[in-house]
């Protein structure tokens, strides 16, 4: 047997490196083989352009001119099919089966699992948070990690624990490869689900849970200047009382922002007193 024929000790495993490219949202091929891009040959001297035309980059061949995409001119056929399927729900049981059997995102095809909910239903506050991570999509539950065991102990300071008194969700059901923040259409498509979530819930206080949740749910923008505030969300049959504050994993990389959470925390616990 030839050297090049055994097996190189220093290489990674294939099903790790798959997993790890999976992992980071590298999920399709574009061609068939590998390309050299820095080998392919320099393109050809163009003709004299004409008054008027546009000169295109050093480097880079004009681009042709191309239709506008079909999702900037039409309704999004995925957040229609999802706001039928959400309004079709009528318990918290048949909305996460529709969820379950929902096609519409691309984030359920490299997610592991649905993140549905945590706690109680009938608890009178709700969290909402941004989307799974990694621990989350692995077990199929929010905030079950680090930053899940700080909101636990943040909850337990003011007297609340999410197994009798909180609601906890999350804006995505899916893990988004990589961690990385939710695309707008992502948002749109899974919106519709949360929001008869919070409407089946029906709970009197609604916490959401980072920027991304507060943009989504609230129409904030600036998650440390729209914090603490206290405003009206409309569940469809009610008007309810919600806040945003930030997330524990910020909190986490932001130790001395705390403060500013235990705040949001205090009111929300007055709050909780006064109805």
């Amino acid at each position: 047997m030839s050297l090049s024929d055994a097996a190189d000790p220093g290489a990674p495993d294939l099903h790790e490196l798959l997993s790890w490219y999976a992992e980071m949202g590298v999920t399709e091929a574009l061609d068939e083989v590998p390309r050299n891009h820095f080998a392919e040959a320099a393109p050809l001297p163009s003709a004299p352009r004409a008054a008027g035309q546009l000169r295109p980059l050093p480097g880079r061949p004009a681009a042709p001119a191309r239709p506008m995409p079909a999702a900037a001119t039409a309704p999004d056929d995925a957040t229609v099919s999802a706001r039928a399927l959400a309004r079709e729900a009528r318990t918290l049981d048949e909305l996460k089966a529709a969820m379950a059997g929902f096609e519409g995102c691309a984030l359920k095809a490299t997610a592991k699992n649905l993140v549905f909910a945590d706690g109680n239903p009938q608890g009178r506050v709700m969290m909402v948070g941004e989307a799974p991570g990694a621990d989350e999509d692995r077990l199929g539950l929010p905030f079950v990690g680090r930053s899940g065991q700080l909101l636990d102990r943040m909850l337990a300071a003011i007297g609340l624990s999410r197994k009798e008194d909180v609601y906890i969700a999350n804006l995505l059901p899916w893990r988004p490869p990589g961690n990385r923040t939710p695309t707008p259409q992502e948002v749109a498509i899974c919106l519709p689900f949360i929001q008869r979530q919070i409407e089946l819930a029906d709970p009197d206080i609604l916490v959401c849970v980072g920027g991304p949740s507060a943009q989504g749910l609230l129409g904030f923008t600036g998650i440390l200047r729209s914090r603490g505030k206290w405003v009206e969300y409309d569940t469809g049959t009610r008007r309810i009382r919600a806040i945003a504050t930030l997330h524990p994993a910020y909190l986490l990389r932001r130790p001395l922002d705390k403060r500013l959470s235990w705040r949001d925390l205090r009111a929300l616990k007055a709050a909780l007193g006064e109805s």
